[in-house]
């Protein structure tokens, strides 16, 4: 069983930084689609990243691109979001989730979802 335990979560000021990660255990380290997902309260959850770790390739929401990074650690085993300037519309909770293979990134493709980490931007 797969399992995905997120943090980094947490408070920050419109214009900072925040960190996430996802820890994956459960499988063997290979060619796995990682993403990242958010929802904010009464919003549905949308897509703002995702990574294939065998190959490092990677895609990103418009509404993240030049802010949000998405990159895996060498094991292949631990996934991150690097977020800059950071606005208040980010705020959301943020889900990592795995698949096998995700070709459009859309929820259904992801088999594994961890509990989520809360990130809140204040103007």
């Amino acid at each position: 069983q797969v399992q995905l335990v997120e943090s980094g979560g947490g408070s920050v000021q419109a214009g900072g930084s925040l960190r996430l990660s996802c820890a994956a255990s459960g499988y063997t380290a290979g060619r796995y689609c990682m993403g990242w997902f958010r929802q904010a309260p009464g919003k549905v959850r949308e897509g703002v990243a995702r990574i294939f770790t065998g190959s490092g390739m990677t895609y990103y929401a418009d509404s993240v691109k030049g802010r949000f990074t998405i990159s895996r650690d060498n094991a292949k085993t631990t996934v991150y979001l690097q977020m800059n300037s950071l606005k208040p519309e980010d705020t959301a909770m943020y889900y990592c989730a795995a698949a096998r293979l995700c070709p459009t990134g859309m929820e259904y493709e992801y088999n594994y979802w961890g509990q989520g980490t809360q990130v809140t931007v204040s103007s």
